[in-house]
Parts: C-alpha cells; structure tokens; sequence
C-alpha cells in the first residue's frame, strides 16, 4: 500500500485548469446579465424585474466564491490537512446556498411591500428584451457548467451551474408575468410574479444547503459506484481466495475514499499480502476513474469490525 502523496499528474493539473475557466466563464456570464437585468429594472421600475437582478447579483458573489473553493480544493495535502482540501467545494455550496436563502427573504419582502403599496410599471417591452437576453446567456452557461460538474464530479460546477438554471426559470416566471401585464394591465401581476420567484428560491437554496450538509458529513458513494466498488471486489475475491469485509465508501468533494478489510490466508507473507494490497487498490481507482483506497490486511476467519475502538 503506497503512503506517499502522489504529485499531480498532467491530466489533473488540465482538469483544474478546465474547470477555473468554466468558473471564470460563469463569473463574466453573470456579469453581463446583471446589466441586463438592471437596465430592465431600471427602465420599467417593475420589482419583479428587479427580484431577478438581485438573484444575479448573489449568482455573483457565489460564483466568485466557488472560484476560490475550486482552487484550495485542488492544494495536496500537507502537515495540517493530511487528506487535501477537496472539502473546500462544499463550503461554497454552502454559501451559495445561504445566499440564495437571504436573496429569496429579500424578494419575498420586496414583493409583499410592492402589493401593499403598488407601484405602476413601465415600458415593459423593451424590459422583456434585455431579460430574454440574460436568460439565453444564462441557460447556456448553466447547461455548460452542470455538464462539466457531472463530468469531473465538481460539487463547485454543478451548485453554480444548478443556480444559473434556476435563475433562468426565475427569469422565465418573471417575462411570462411581465408579458401578462403588459397585455392586461393588471399591475398586481408585478409583485405576485416576484413573490413566486422568491419562493422557488427559497427551495433550490435548501436542496443545495442538504447536499453540500450531507457532503461534509461523509456521506457514501452513489449507488451505482457503489456497485463498481462490489463488483470489482466479489471479481478479485474468487480469482485470488481471498475475503473482503468492512467496506466503507465516502464522498470528499470530488475524490472518493474507499475503506476496506481484505481477508488473506494465513501462509501468505506479508510482502505476498503487499503486492495484492496494491492490486486491489490499483483496480478500484481504475474502475471508478480515481480514488483513494485503504486497505487492511487480516487472516482469514478473523473477525472484523468498523468504527472507533473503545478502549
């Protein structure tokens, strides 16, 4: 079993490098449609038009924040954090989360003060324009990011780009509303449209707060690798008379950590147990395209057990 911290290879210093920009990309993105949603704000003086660019506005500062996430999470380990920083891409999701909770608490407040003192709105036309813009723009780095997400298992790449898809449904909600005032003029539609948006909000915030919760408390690996992880063990046990138990899995951002015991026969000497050590974690970082594993040698029929040891 190799101990040593191995250096970065080619391949992830270009991964880290692909996703930077696809966080830069989101970061400029962001930057275009709040000055569309902004002018639309300005020029029709509607609150749902300006819901949608206060969302854009924390789509911002999360996107900055994932930025940073993103590259302390690829720093090695080192004397103070010996298993890496990869942890890092949940602390963004977590604050992208919070601060799609306090964007919704302040749409919701904005559109309750608008029904209660209604305000008429304005040159809807050329509000909805500079809106349909932003939410192409939008729709497209969403899709981009959450595809990359997916692809790297960036929990970075696939808050933010989950984020940018819901402020394009923000967007929709908010131009199918305006468009509706435009054609009635019944201006109550304004701030309805903007309180709907503020509690789509408050929801996508809490699916991200629960992930990136559920990502620090070690939660397992999905269950389809999961079963690779199995797979591959039940293979390598008939082939070599050996047991495997205790197998644990977790997720760390995007690395994956696998716990195990492999049972060997008691003949076997230690260097013999070694290289099959090796061979077992050689074949699960293969078979799930990285990963970390530890294995712990016992003979077999020797009982195991997970957890602390009390003493």
């Amino acid at each position: 079993m190799n101990t040593q911290e191995p250096a970065p290879t080619r391949a992830a210093v270009d991964e880290q490098k692909l996703l930077e920009r696809f966080m830069w990309l989101s970061i400029g993105a962001t930057i275009v449609t709040i000055v569309l949603k902004a002018i639309a704000a300005w020029v029709t003086g509607s609150v749902g038009f300006l819901s949608d660019a206060l969302e854009s506005g924390i789509n911002l500062v999360a996107a900055a924040v994932g930025l940073w996430a993103l590259k302390l999470s690829a720093k090695p380990a080192d004397d103070n954090h010996n298993f890496g920083h990869s942890r890092a891409e949940y602390f963004s999701a977590q604050v992208e989360g919070t601060l799609i909770l306090i964007a919704s608490m302040v749409i919701i407040y904005t559109a309750v003060d608008r029904l209660i003192n209604p305000v008429p709105v304005e040159q809807l036309g050329i509000g909805l324009a500079f809106s349909i813009v932003a939410t192409l723009l939008n729709l497209g780095v969403g899709v981009a990011l959450i595809r990359a997400g997916k692809k790297y298992r960036s929990a970075t790449l696939n808050a933010d780009g989950h984020h940018l898809l819901t402020d394009v449904w923000t967007t929709v909600g908010v131009i199918v509303g305006m468009a509706l005032v435009w054609l009635t003029g019944w201006q109550p539609l304004d701030p309805i449209v903007a309180l709907l948006v503020g509690l789509n909000i408050l929801f996508t915030g809490y699916k991200l707060l629960k992930g990136a919760i559920l990502g620090l408390l070690s939660h397992t690996l999905p269950e389809d690798e999961q079963k690779v992880v199995h797979n591959f063990l039940d293979a390598y046990a008939k082939d070599n008379g050996v047991t495997f138990t205790s197998v644990r899995t977790a997720e760390a951002g995007r690395d994956r950590l696998v716990n195990l015991v492999m049972q060997v026969p008691g003949s076997w000497t230690v260097d013999h147990s070694h290289d099959h050590a090796d061979a077992v974690e050689e074949g699960i970082a293969a078979a799930l395209g990285g990963a970390e594993t530890i294995v712990h040698i016992e003979p077999l029929g020797h009982p195991t057990r997970t957890g602390p040891l009390q003493i």
